[in-house]
């Protein structure tokens, strides 16, 4: 790739909220690409993960995806784990104060962490970092000088604290430390690009690039990816929803969930968590406007992608194969599991007992929507006696075989 390609590439998907900061970031971006080239020296980007869940879900992995592109482009990567910053918890998208994570707990869940990261990025090319090497050495002196490139002002004009400023809810003053020490991390490792998402604008933007000049570095260019919205198209993707597509998730459920997705997000996820260049996704652009490709056949494409980046090709084609059986062609999958039918058990027992719902209230919703079916056909009672063992379906994707 010439250098335009590759800004094309490193800042497609970006969000910062401004356009005349965006263009600036892709200015500063073309110009140190440049000067690397002519010093044949790689750029040092990172991006830092605050493990505090151990189970990823594709959202979680956007930002690695790009850290995985300037890896490609032969630059070096750290993957930097906030064994320091977990411990105060980021308060830039919540409107509640965090829990304070120990140092224990954020190193037990960085490990299957990372682990889970290098489906995505090259293991043998990655530096993986702990934050607490340098930021639990600070001093109060350190502390000090850190605090003096802000005002009061800039931290509780931040929407989130002044939410919960106007309703009278507690801003605790160690909430305005994650700022400094994340725009310390990249002091300590004189960093020439920082990624993160696009509600990090004041970690990086502000306080990194303040604090790197501060300690006379030369500022780190920002590159802030756009929220990647859950199975509903429109939510931030989260577990606590329940809209998100776990990494962990098998062929199948992953490939499912994609086919979920409104038409209206596609491109989204082409653009924020695929491996395709700019010219492809301009390919599926063209195609989508003019009609010459069914919207279908595309998001089949994307959900290949995503299950072969995770579970490899040959698990994406079975499981689109499956995919066709069960919803193109009506038939229930090849393998499922199966169920012990025992005497006297209502519709309700069944799904409960099968797993196909976690409580009665569950069961019931499902039967109401009529997304209960035993052998093609609608269940609607769950008071009912259970009719016979055949495929007992819940919703779209559930089969369990009742014998």
């Amino acid at each position: 790739m010439n250098i335009d390609e590759q800004v094309e590439l490193l800042m497609q998907g970006t969000e910062y909220g401004d356009e005349d900061l965006k263009k600036a970031m892709t200015t500063e971006l073309r110009a140190r690409l440049v000067e690397a080239q002519k010093e044949g020296r790689p750029l040092r980007v990172y991006c830092g993960y605050d493990p505090r869940t151990s189970d990823l879900h594709l959202g979680h992995t956007i930002t690695m995806r790009k850290l995985r592109q300037f890896q490609d482009l032969g630059h070096e990567v750290t993957f930097l784990i906030g064994t320091g910053t977990s411990m105060v918890g980021d308060p830039s998208d919540k409107d509640k104060l965090r829990a304070v994570l120990s140092k224990e707990e954020t190193e037990y869940n960085a490990r299957t962490y990372a682990e889970q990261a290098f489906t995505i990025l090259d293991r043998e090319k990655t530096k993986v970092r702990f934050n607490h090497e340098w930021l639990l050495d600070l001093k109060l002196a350190d502390m000090i000088k850190l605090g003096s490139a802000f005002t009061i002002q800039q931290f509780v004009t931040r929407e989130n604290f002044r939410l919960r400023w106007e309703k009278g809810e507690p801003v605790y003053l160690h909430e305005t430390f994650y700022a400094l020490m994340q725009g310390y991390d990249a002091v300590a490792m004189n960093t020439d690009v920082q990624v993160g998402g696009s509600e990090q604008l004041f970690n990086i933007i502000t306080a990194g690039r303040k604090l790197q000049e501060l300690y006379g570095q030369r500022p780190q260019i920002g590159v802030l990816l756009d929220i990647l919205p859950g199975t509903d198209g429109v939510i931030r993707m989260s577990k606590s929803l329940g809209n998100h597509i776990p990494i962990k998730a098998t062929p199948e459920d992953m490939y499912g969930k994609v086919m979920s997705l409104p038409d209206s997000v596609m491109l989204t996820y082409f653009k924020l968590a695929t491996r395709y260049t700019p010219a492809q996704i301009k390919e599926i652009e063209a195609a989508l406007k003019s009609g010459s490709r069914h919207p279908r056949d595309i998001k089949m494409e994307l959900a290949r992608e995503i299950v072969d980046i995770f579970h490899g090709k040959a698990a994406a084609e079975e499981a689109e194969g499956q995919f066709k059986r069960v919803f193109q062609e009506r038939e229930a999958p090849e393998e499922m599991d199966e169920y012990a039918l025992k005497a006297g058990a209502t519709v309700t027992d069944v799904l409960m007992g099968s797993g196909l719902a976690s409580s009665k209230s569950e069961a019931k919703r499902l039967i109401d929507q009529k997304g209960v079916r035993l052998d093609g056909e609608a269940l609607e009672r769950g008071d009912m006696p259970f009719p016979h063992p055949g495929v007992l379906q819940a919703g779209k994707r559930r089969f369990v075989r009742v014998k």
